[in-house]
């Protein structure tokens, strides 16, 4: 609980309610927000469902609450220590001579868009559509690609990222079986429609994935009915370059790929098909997570760079781009594009 307001990172003052104490008084909530703390080594943490309260003179941490979040809460005479999940260490306070444990935290505001510009981290954060620090260092490390500067990697929360990648709950982080060749398996999705539509009238956008490399490929549809003649043009097209045939295409059961057209196409073709089970998105969960991510990337770019929402379609194609030449956890020490070409890919043209 705090009394300034200036300390929130971000405030919600719609939350009202009132705060008891021991004598029997009361005081008033007037909002509820998180504050960000900046740590002795340069890492910023933000503490979350911190009220706002004008008549507060003290900033007030509970302990409970803090254990309630999955802290670790240690107190041995004369010293308190506070560790995260990780048992990462956040405070070491030592008790007052009234029994009470104060500590000085420096709170910090975001650093705005330019600042970080100027930090090559920063501009490779972005330059690589918002992809995790983890996986930019990781990609640094092992030479993955080429063009990319030694980074020093930061902790500090990204807005776009908060923005961008907001989320319910997560699929599985990866599957139980892998294929061992191109084209042997096939994910595809078909998501919209978007609004706005695209300049040139796009209101859909179909998502393909080859299960072993991971390297996706998509189109913008205008309407639904496309996407038979675009998957045609599609297999034609990774048959030819690769000289291997496709074997199973797995969708979920969307209109588009029920329709008696599709089905007559990939029996005609000996295509052999995998349909998911009704309201189950996690039996095609590559396809559906990688369009998660395509989206999350999306959205932190355009409200990165403030840019109009009628821009996604040039966003997909871009975000799609990058992934496909980004780390990604579902393959060790190599990218996707490298997995379908046999080569390292190259990131210095980025912008």
């Amino acid at each position: 609980m705090t009394g300034d307001k200036d300390k929130f990172h971000d405030l919600n003052q719609t939350v009202h309610g009132y705060v008891k104490f021991g004598n029997e008084s009361k005081v008033k909530i007037e909002g509820k927000g998180s504050v960000v703390f900046q740590c002795k080594n340069g890492e910023h943490r933000k503490l979350n469902e911190v009220y706002y309260i004008p008549d507060l003179c003290s900033n007030i941490i509970s302990l409970g609450q803090l254990a309630e979040g999955g802290d670790e809460i240690t107190i041995k005479d004369p010293f308190l220590w506070v560790r995260d999940v990780t048992r990462k260490l956040l405070m070491k306070v030592r008790r007052s001579p009234n029994r009470l444990y104060k500590i000085e935290l420096e709170e910090v505001n975001s650093m705005c868009l330019t600042a970080r510009i100027r930090d090559p981290t920063w501009l490779w954060h972005m330059r690589m559509g918002h992809i995790n620090f983890n996986s930019i260092k990781y990609m640094e490390e092992k030479k993955l690609v080429e063009g990319m500067p030694k980074l020093n990697i930061h902790q500090q929360p990204c807005e776009g990222c908060l923005v961008g990648k907001q989320t319910r709950s997560p699929f599985p982080t990866h599957t139980n079986y892998r294929l061992k060749k191109k084209l042997e398996l096939i994910h595809g999705d078909l998501c919209g429609p978007v609004s706005p539509p695209t300049p040139s009238g796009n209101r859909y956008f179909m998502l393909l994935v080859d299960d072993y490399s991971r390297v996706m490929w998509v189109y913008l549809l205008k309407t639904k009915d496309e996407a038979l003649q675009v998957f045609k043009n599609f297999r034609s097209l990774v048959e030819v370059e690769t000289g291997e045939k496709m074997k199973v295409f797995r969708t979920d059961r969307g209109g588009e790929f029920l329709s008696k057209e599709f089905t007559t196409y990939c029996r005609e073709t000996g295509l052999e098909r995998h349909y998911t089970s009704p309201y189950s998105p996690q039996q095609n969960g590559v396809v559906e997570r990688r369009n998660r991510t395509v989206l999350e990337m999306v959205r932190c770019n355009l409200k990165t760079m403030k840019m109009p929402d009628t821009l996604w379609g040039e966003a997909v194609n871009h975000s799609v781009y990058v992934l496909n030449r980004a780390h990604t956890k579902a393959l060790k020490d190599t990218t996707p594009y490298e997995m379908w070409t046999g080569r390292k890919p190259h990131v210095e043209h980025l912008r």
